[in-house]
């Protein structure tokens, strides 16, 4: 069996607080979000959340991302 290279990647994680722990997001994966009830929870799902997002992206499954926000530069004068 063909063992697989592991890849070591980094990414921002953005950590909110929400009233019950943290809300959890990575900026360069649309769609990605999860909590935890504190800091160190919400590390670890972070970490769980990436995987399973990369792991799939890796299988080429088609899934949902829901990434409907839209940036552009707008001009205004005051």
């Amino acid at each position: 069996m063909k063992k697989r290279k592991e890849n070591i990647l980094q990414y921002e994680v953005v950590f909110e607080p929400n009233g019950a722990g943290y809300t959890v997001t990575v900026p360069k994966l649309p769609g990605l979000v999860t909590e935890g009830n504190n800091l160190k929870e919400a590390r670890e799902m972070a970490q769980d959340a990436i995987k399973c997002y990369l792991e799939a992206v890796l299988k080429d499954e088609a899934f949902f991302i829901g990434n409907t926000r839209r940036r552009e530069k707008v001009t205004a004068s005051i």
